[in-house]
């Protein structure tokens, strides 16, 4: 959010959360205060406030540039308000629609434009020429406020017309600009360190400047040797993808051979190297907009290919040539069936053991998503998650999972034989969700284990980040205090809707990879050992369960083996078809499970993979490296704007409301007392260290929409939204819907769904009021019927004895696939109506009813029944409450699928 627009905050330029459409409003701003100072308004003394406010940030972009800014300034203050206006209009006008990035005219006044042409040496900013992709170079230099313009028309004129891509420099004198640039900037894309720059602002930056101390980047704790390398880091802990190149006058071969220095692209002698860094910031950029993949596939569509193989798709002459499925051809283009083929070679390449183009094209990924490995998969998610668990885990070994996550999880553990050791998320009952699990179940799971002497059969901790509703765990402290008990765990983060998060420096630590990362490089600090030994020290030899349970524990950095395994729904948050899959893999001990992991593969990935889902990958990865900072940070500046344009306008906020962090995290889970992104006085700082210790954080991209208070439930109100407005939510719950924002996302998307919930609010409003008492009544009836009068949620129960034959005693895992399989015999399964006297019975005096398959009601869209577990009273009244339609797994017409107890009790005897 940017908290500064008028007064003395206006000069502030550290308010980093919410920037992209901002200075496009301030632009939008200044330009409106000139036209009505033309139209012969109060003079110029707005348009000199809000100029200046303008240009506290316009340092940190390289349009409109000094010169336009300059000219600006003189016309407001000689009082030329039509020139003044014009030239705000064209650049706010640019800025808005980014014209300026293939038009030259635009980086020119109306004077200059008359007096010379654009500027013919720069063909990729001249009108007609082709489309060639511009960015920002950020250029740290001393002296930069003076010779700025200078330093800008040195690296134009290394213009060659044979450059692919086209760039503009942005240059700044210190540390801490270089630091507001790469956070306001998202077209920065490689940064060229000259020494000698200072490292304090003029600027006023004390959020900043906390940051930077509290990461040990402030003036105090850098030598000034070490400034250069040390704004290297501090640039890739905020953005990784960043080209980085260091140009000194001083011995450049020590530089390089710096340990420290990891983090330069390349080290140059800034004497004699201009046209060598500028060949190397187009090879660095080329590096990332390479898609080997893609590239190859559009190649290959343009051979004249004969396919005699079984994909007569294949070139398209089964459509183009038919009279009856043309249409199909028409609709879809040519080139989508010039690019089809079932074969893996003539230039292709083999998914299920990729050799070429593939590899190098997840090769690529792994560096982008920093990961070691990553595996293409084209057919969901679900099939990724399977993947890991078929290669990870045997049959009996136990698996630490929520009960919440998504089926793909159980059924992947039925196919390999683990058993399940559910642990229950908080719930959000007025809601009717849950929340994620907390930290302390994880634990008690471990720690109970660990007393029966099973920790050895403990595999993997298996858990969804983030959840459905945006719930985002503290991955680092989960995965070191897990370590801590048992240091060679596997973890599983199904990072299905967060894969968008590697690219945004507030979410980033929080992923799976993000806090692998965290953790390696802790491990390798010698005070890591040092704190784990004196926290043995302070813990003593045989430390109580409660004495650990209340530490935060640190594991031993010499015995860890740090195994980390993310899954990403590519399709469902960047630019990939439907079904595009990532499986990354960040594991020391990959070598000794790559085998079977390839066997996982065969065994879940098609032999017939669509070339466009592989193709849509590549393309996904290349977006997100180049301009995936700036489409996130749009993401979660649309969501914001959701949020408070609900939440603030009088008619809308009587019957919808965007839930706050606070109403969707208990208080006990964040710990820095955060409430919300946009609660009064709530900055940028506030939401970074809640995102670095909260056990718990919300999504800002999440947004869930209270609708109960306005009569619908989440089903009805999600279909009249799909039916009558053409607006497409998420998922539902009792009495909510979910959005989700995303880099699709516009202001036009923002401004179409605040006009129709205001549309239905004043609908709502006239049906009240033309209704009279008893249609007010009966919607206090409504309303009341889906905020208060809900069911409580059920949590796991149990699994029966009959699949707990080597269970412990302390713990609830199951063997789930024995008691998944004892279904597949119609002689041992029963059925009861859910609504019967005989489940009453049943529940009171027995035997038990033992589910013999999933039960999973969307919503809420887990399974609130497993195979092999013991139906609860809870879990019988949860489900005659519902009102839902769709139920996987349950015949309402038959009733509950149960395991008869005579059968069970013939698997005990087994």
């Amino acid at each position: 959010m940017d908290k500064g627009t008028t007064g003395s905050a206006a000069q502030r330029i550290d308010h980093f959360f919410s920037f992209p459409g901002a200075r496009s409003d301030r632009w939008r701003g200044l330009n409106a205060a000139c036209a009505e100072w033309a139209r012969g308004g109060e003079g110029a003394s707005l348009p000199a406030a809000l100029l200046k406010e303008v240009e506290a940030y316009e340092g940190f972009f390289a349009y409109p540039g000094r010169a336009l800014l300059a000219t600006l300034c003189q016309r407001i203050e000689a009082g030329q308000a039509g020139a003044a206006a014009a030239l705000a209009q064209r650049i706010s006008e640019s800025i808005l629609t980014r014209s300026y990035k293939s038009d030259a005219a635009d980086w020119q006044s109306a004077e200059a434009q008359a007096e010379t042409p654009p500027d013919l040496n720069t063909p990729t900013l001249a009108r007609g020429t082709g489309h060639r992709p511009y960015f920002e170079v950020l250029v740290v230099a001393p002296g930069a406020a003076t010779r700025g313009e200078n330093i800008s028309q040195q690296m134009r004129r290394l213009r060659r017309s044979e450059d692919a891509f086209i760039y503009e420099a942005v240059p700044v004198g210190s540390f801490e600009e270089a630091i507001c640039a790469v956070i306001l900037n998202p077209a920065i894309a490689a940064v060229t360190i000259y020494e000698g720059f200072a490292h304090q602002s003029a600027a006023e930056l004390p959020i900043l400047r906390d940051f930077l101390a509290s990461a040990r980047f402030d003036a105090a704790s850098i030598a000034g040797a070490d400034l250069p390398l040390s704004l290297a880091d501090a640039i890739k802990r905020i953005r990784p993808e960043l080209d980085l190149y260091l140009l000194s006058d001083r011995h450049v071969e020590r530089i390089a051979g710096d340990a420290r220095a990891a983090n330069i692209r390349r080290v140059l002698y800034s004497v004699e190297e201009l046209l060598e860094l500028h060949l190397c910031i187009l090879e660095g950029v080329n590096d990332r907009f390479r898609t080997p993949f893609f590239d190859n596939l559009k190649k290959y569509a343009m051979r004249p290919i004969s396919t005699f193989h079984a994909l007569p798709i294949a070139r398209g002459k089964s459509i183009f040539k038919s009279d009856w499925i043309r249409d199909m051809g028409e609709f879809y283009g040519l080139n989508i069936f010039l690019a089809e083929s079932s074969a893996t070679t003539g230039g292709l390449d083999s998914l299920l053991e990729p050799t070429g183009n593939i590899k190098e094209a997840q090769d690529m990924a792994a560096r982008a998503f920093g990961a070691d490995h990553v595996f293409f998969v084209t057919n969901g998610t679900s099939t990724s998650n399977k993947m890991v668990h078929q290669a990870l885990v045997a049959p009996g070994d136990i698996v630490v999972l929520d009960r919440n996550c998504h089926k793909s999880h159980h059924y992947g553990l039925v196919l390999a034989g683990g058993q399940p050791l559910y642990i229950d998320a908080f719930p959000m009952t007025e809601y009717s969700m849950y929340g994620a699990v907390p930290l302390a179940s994880i634990k008690q799971a471990l720690l109970d284990l660990k007393a029966e002497g099973r920790l050895d059969r403990a595999k993997m901790v298996d858990l969804t980040n983030c959840t459905f509703d945006g719930h985002i765990y503290n991955t680092r402290r989960v995965m070191e205090e897990c370590l801590a008990i048992k240091p060679d765990l596997i973890f599983l983060w199904d990072e299905a809707w967060f894969g968008f998060a590697r690219w945004s420096p507030f979410l980033r630590p929080r992923t799976a990879m993000g806090a692998a990362d965290a953790i390696a490089s802790w491990m390798n600090d010698p005070a890591s050992v040092e704190a784990y030994e004196a926290q043995q020290k302070e813990l003593g030899k045989n430390p109580s369960v409660e004495k650990l349970m209340e530490t935060r524990l640190i594991p031993d950095p010499r015995q860890i083996r740090l195994r980390v395994y993310q899954t990403n729904s590519t399709h469902k948050s960047m630019s990939a078809l439907r079904q595009g899959s990532m499986l990354l893999v960040r594991d020391v001990d990959f070598a000794s499970v790559e085998a079977q992991f390839h066997e996982a593969v065969f065994t879940h990935a098609s032999t017939s993979p669509n070339q466009q889902l592989i193709a849509s990958l590549d393309i996904a990865r290349r977006q997100m490296e180049l301009e995936g900072y700036g489409l996130v940070a749009n993401a979660i500046e649309i969501a914001l704007d959701i949020r408070k344009e609900v939440n603030a306008h009088p008619v809308i906020s009587k019957y919808f409301r965007a839930l706050t962090a606070a109403e969707m995290i208990p208080a006990k889970y964040r710990q820095t007392g955060f409430t919300d992104f946009l609660s009064p006085g709530t900055d940028w700082e506030d939401q970074v260290r809640s995102m670095h210790e909260d056990e718990f954080c919300l999504d800002p991209t999440r947004i869930t929409l209270v609708c109960g208070t306005a009569g619908f439930d989440g089903t009805q109100f999600k279909k009249l939204m799909a039916d009558d407005y053409d607006i497409q939510f998420n998922k539902t719950s009792r009495n909510s819907v979910l959005l989700q924002s995303n880099i699709n996302n516009t202001r036009s998307d923002v401004a179409n769904l605040i006009r129709v919930l205001l549309e239905i609010s004043r609908k709502i409003e006239g049906d009240l009021a033309r209704g009279g008492e008893n249609g007010r009544a009966g919607f206090a009836a409504r309303v009341k019927a889906l905020m208060e009068d809900v069911p409580d949620l059920p949590n796991f129960s149990a699994f029966h004895e009959a699949f707990r034959w080597d269970a412990g005693k302390k713990t609830p895992e199951g063997d789930m696939r024995s008691a998944f399989y004892s279904a597949y015999y119609a002689e041992g399964c029963e059925y009861l109506p859910l609504d019967s006297p005989e489940v009453d019975r049943r529940l009171k005096s027995g035997p038990a009813m033992i589910s013999a398959n999933f039960v999973i009601p969307y919503p809420p869209g887990f399974p609130i029944m497993v195979p092999g577990q013991i139906i609860s009273a809870e879990t019988i009244d949860f489900m005659r409450k519902l009102d839902v339609k769709e139920i996987h797994g349950f015949e309402r017409e038959r009733g509950l699928k149960l395991i008869r107890p005579d059968h069970a009790k013939d698997h005990i005897r087994k």
